[in-house]
């Protein structure tokens, strides 16, 4: 049977102390403690800074072997250059990011609503630079890309598409690497994310994922799912609740 990554969207929140966190647990540990719970977690915050040297080695270093982090590629070059001149700068994070040796999962480029089809052209110049020696996923915010073209396009270059739930995206089952990439988003409009406590109960929803994430790895895909703190308002509580349907 094919792997299955489950953890949440970022893990260094004061506001689950108490609900998930033991209290008083200072926050220099939350991440040792989320390690015992969930063996994967995607870093969002390499979305607004390259962490430093320092700060990865502890990521790797308080987390056990099988623990592997997905990274999210800094938004100065998904958003601000959207791929342009920016070289240095990728090279500066894939370098920092690798760091965290063996613990290293896939690399998620996350494109804005800018990103549009008619950028397609810096995508296609782009992956064949990227080292084949890593996982990378791309996620679009603009669905008028989600055609074969760009499935074409991700497959040539072993990328996976992220398959989100998100209010303005269309469902789709694309698979276009040996793994399979899924973020549960849910809607901030909806949701505050910041109470440390369900506020929607998405139970039913949870249940609808996991026959889908069943199909993927029927399909013998290595597979990395991930909760926001907007699908329910605990990530926690969901990634707990799909670890045990699955």
């Amino acid at each position: 049977m094919a792997k299955v990554h489950i953890g949440t969207m970022g893990w260094s929140y004061d506001f689950w102390t108490g609900n998930f966190y033991p209290k008083d647990l200072p926050p220099q540990n939350f991440l040792s403690e989320y390690a015992k719970h969930f063996h994967t977690v995607e870093v969002d915050n390499t979305f607004y800074r390259i962490p430093s040297k320092d700060t990865v080695a502890n990521w790797r270093d308080q987390t056990p072997a099988d623990f592997l982090f997905s990274v999210k590629f800094p938004r100065r070059i998904t958003h601000e250059k959207m791929l342009r001149n920016c070289e240095d700068i990728v090279r500066v994070f894939l370098e920092r990011v690798s760091l965290l040796q063996d613990k290293l999962g896939p690399l998620l480029l996350q494109f804005p609503y800018a990103f549009k089809p008619e950028h397609i052209d810096l995508l296609r110049d782009f992956l064949p630079a990227l080292p084949k020696a890593r996982r990378f996923v791309v996620e679009v915010r603009n669905k008028k890309l989600l055609d074969e073209e760009l499935y074409s396009l991700l497959r040539a270059n072993g990328v996976a598409l992220a398959l989100v739930e998100h209010p303005f995206m269309p469902k789709t089952d694309a698979i276009t690497a040996d793994f399979t990439y899924v973020r549960l988003e849910g809607d901030r409009r909806k949701v505050n994310g910041a109470l440390g406590k369900v506020e929607i109960d998405r139970t039913n929803d949870i249940k609808t994922w996991a026959e889908r994430i069943r199909k993927f790895l029927d399909l013998q895909t290595e597979l990395f799912v991930y909760f926001s703190k907007y699908f329910s308002g605990h990530p926690p509580t969901d990634a707990r609740q799909l670890l045990e349907l699955l």
